[in-house]
């Protein structure tokens, strides 16, 4: 009996680790990659200056990556 416990929080915690990984790198993909300045026009994008942030895109799908 002790042993199906052990086993049984070893198998949570490995799944709440999986878990962990494949929402970190869910995310990592969701954010919008940098953009040059050619990119964002021929992309139908206006530039935008944002205080002590740089300049950025305004595309329209709503999106607003950096510009690098």
């Amino acid at each position: 009996m002790r042993m199906r416990r052990i086993l049984g929080l070893a198998l949570a915690a490995a799944t709440l680790a999986g878990v962990s990984a494949v929402g970190a790198v869910s995310a990592g993909a969701a954010s919008s990659p940098n953009i040059s300045r050619d990119e964002c026009t021929a992309a139908g994008g206006q530039i935008v200056s944002r205080p002590y942030a740089g300049d950025a895109c305004a595309l329209p799908d709503g999106t607003r990556p950096a510009i690098t």
